[in-house]
């Protein structure tokens, strides 16, 4: 490691891992590949900050030219052979409006307002003629800001987004309460009737239960155009265009100041991990080649997600996807992003390999260092447009310092999702009898990430959802839901399911990481998965949607399970929990089914035991103090018993229990949960909600 530490080198990670140090040459080269590249983009740009701004270059931007004002349109496109811009303001003339080329491969026209003001007009449409190697053919530009389908041919177009007026922004980004707690939401399917959802819809029906339930901060998928609906969003053709089938550029903006009048903070599904192979709606073969903005051959392809893989070393590409990071924070002001499907940007076998076994699989062998690269100063960028802006990482490899500064050697992410948390709870429930759950496994497995990097914790991602794998709803309680959901049944499989969904996301949200993630509808343990329009399923909307009227039900228990979820996010509003960094355990037995731990000053007493209570079950607490409950799985407002009086105190007796000087006794009735705040203990003060 370097002998001066006020110079970095990019072994500081060895500080937190000293297992990391025989892999001190290989952080070094990751570092120096950055510092490289960087250096790059300096030399050719000035700043690292001067490259993202290629959006107010390239595509349609008004500017002067001789002192006559108009519009510049520009596109990258070094291997074509002519461009034509072409649209309604022409009558779609492949002959005219010939591009002029410049010896950087920059193509460009200037159209002055003195003859265009009246022709190229807001919402004008507009593609570009490129004559390559592969042919003719009529393209969406690249840095097109609005994508339009027409209704009856099918085929998209650009349009040329000019309002005259511009949006009026009215309410400040919000700081966060607590914790991160992310409500994760698709804006189509996220209406109750069976069509595509707007944002509009979005705005007035939705975001006002994600603020009454106590989250803030709401992460949106599907929002970058996508030709296909039923991809979810992943397969991106147009980067810089907000996705139109749910409604304009300023109603999406409208959604955002919205929502951080409401408290939240909006993040971006970002997609740079790859882009849709669509020739005439995307980037694929734009010059005419296969190695514009991809890389050629198998290195270019994701056979898995019939996708295409940016070549991260080029300039362009890299000036393309940075000032798209930009672009979205400050065009439409979103707080963060959560970085999708990095695995397969930064391992040459793009996650597809045989695992990861030792630190040579993170470091050293197969692995794209131009797309690590590329992550870390798409970090350094981001953090540089806005220091508080929230970057997530979705990795499913367990990538070395993924969430760590640049200069400690890490990819400089603020938070890595805790991906192995949704697969341990499916592989139990699929695998395991309630008897033959571990305490100590369960515990175990919560805590189960790379120490100094923050984590996002989720009982279930929105891939659960999906058609093909169940939600923990349905693991749990499946067919019995459409029968017995009923306030007054008492079927046995519902009662176990509700037990056990309030704890297992309990549990998951007190010890799972830094950060917690929901998925629209999971909170109220919606029945039915989502299965978007497609040919497989007579291209219905029955599955993209959600059922409110289920959890707006005053007879059906589901709105008990929103009720819990409600409380447990106030639970960290007024203490802080999940972003505490003291974690310990208190007491634990498999035999019994008792796990007890302590997380920042609250104490979580669950007993999964299926038909076991304990009466006057004594542990030791770690503060010398009465301890209350705070919250209980067991009250009738989460659809349980309500066995324990409300804000019931427990003394604390100087008694020594399990290695403590002071203990209390309490009753815990089979599979609930009680969190317990010594009396005293700080608080935010936020009121319940």
């Amino acid at each position: 490691m370097s002998t001066d530490a006020s110079v970095p080198d990019g072994t500081g990670l060895i500080a937190l891992d000293p297992w990391l140090e025989p892999y001190a040459p290989a952080l070094r080269h990751r570092y120096n590949n950055y510092r490289t590249t960087l250096g790059r983009l300096c030399d050719s740009f000035g700043s690292l900050a001067a490259i993202s701004y290629g959006h107010d270059h390239f595509g349609f931007n008004r500017g002067e030219r001789e002192g006559q004002p108009g519009v510049y349109y520009r596109e990258w496109a070094p291997e074509a052979h002519s461009l034509h811009l072409i649209g309604d303001f022409n009558g779609w003339n492949h002959e005219s409006h010939l591009l002029a080329r410049d010896e950087f491969g920059v193509w460009s026209i200037f159209l002055p307002d003195e003859v265009y003001a009246s022709k190229l007009v807001h919402g004008s449409r507009v593609k570009v003629y490129v004559v390559a190697a592969n042919g003719a053919m009529d393209r969406i530009p690249a840095y097109i800001r609005r994508v339009v389908q027409d209704e009856q041919t099918k085929g998209f177009s650009g349009q040329y987004w000019c309002p005259p007026e511009p949006f009026r922004w009215n309410h400040p980004v919000p700081p966060l309460d607590g914790g991160l707690r992310s409500y994760e939401a698709h804006v189509g399917m996220a209406q109750e009737e069976e069509k595509i959802g707007t944002y509009h819809e979005f705005t007035e029906k939705v975001l006002p239960r994600i603020a009454d339930l106590g989250y803030n901060a709401v992460q949106l998928m599907a929002v970058m155009e996508h030709p296909y609906y039923g991809s979810f969003g992943y397969h991106v053709s147009n980067f810089y265009a907000a996705s139109s089938r749910f409604g304009t550029p300023e109603n999406l903006k409208h959604l955002i100041d919205t929502a951080h009048g409401l408290g939240l903070r909006v993040l971006l599904d970002l997609i740079h991990s790859h882009s849709v192979k669509n020739i005439h709606d995307g980037l694929n073969q734009f010059d005419g080649t296969e190695y514009q903005y991809f890389h050629a051959g198998p290195k270019g392809r994701h056979d898995v997600w019939d996708s295409l893989i940016f070549d991260y070393g080029k300039m362009e590409v890299l000036r393309f996807l940075l000032s798209n990071i930009r672009f979205w924070m400050e065009e439409y002001r979103f707080d963060g992003f959560r970085f999708d499907g990095i695995t397969a940007m930064m391992y040459l076998h793009r996650g597809l390999g045989g695992g990861f076994h030792s630190y040579d699989d993170y470091l050293i062998h197969n692995i794209d260092e131009e797309a690590v690269t590329y992550l870390q100063l798409a970090n350094q960028l981001a953090h540089e447009v806005r220091p508080d802006v929230i970057t997530i990482a979705e990795d499913a490899s367990g990538m070395v310092g993924l969430a760590r500064p640049v200069d400690e050697g890490g990819l400089g992410f603020d938070y890595r999702l805790a991906m192995g948390i949704p697969d341990y709870w499916i592989k139990v429930l699929r695998d395991r009898c309630d008897e033959d759950w571990s305490m100590g496994e369960i515990f175990r497995m919560l805590l189960n990430r790379r120490q100094g990097e923050k984590h996002i914790a989720y009982a279930e991602s929105h891939d659960q959802a999906l058609v093909g794998d169940k939600t923990i709803a349905f693991w749990l309680m499946d067919a019995d839901m459409y029968w017995h959901m009923g306030e007054t049944s008492r079927n046995p499989i519902i009662d176990r399911g509700i037990a056990l969904h309030k704890m297992i996301r309990l549990v998951s949200f007190a010890l799972g990481g830094e950060g917690y993630l929901n998925f629209i509808g999971n909170e109220f343990g919606h029945p039915e998965w989502v299965d978007f329009p497609r040919e497989g399923n007579g291209f219905s909307y029955k599955y993209a949607r959600r059922q409110w009227s289920l959890v707006d039900h005053p007879d059906l228990r589901y709105r008990f399970l929103n009720n819990f979820d409600r409380a447990m996010q106030n639970l960290d509003r007024r203490f802080n929990v999940i972003a505490d960094p003291l974690i310990e355990p208190l007491h634990m037995s498999d035999e019994q089914k008792i796990l007890i731990y302590r997380r920042g000053p609250l104490v979580f007493v669950c007993n999964f035991h299926h038909d076991a209570s304990y009466t006057d079950y004594r542990f030791g607490v770690p503060d010398p103090a009465d301890y209350q409950v705070v919250l209980d799985t067991d009250e009738k407002e989460h659809g349980g018993f309500g066995r324990i009086p409300e804000d019931q105190v427990y003394p604390m007796r100087k008694e020594p229990c399990y290695g403590r000087q002071q203990s209390i006794q309490l009753y815990i009735p089979a599979r609930t949960a009680q969190v317990l705040a010594p009396t005293g203990a700080p608080s935010t003060g936020a009121p319940a909600l």
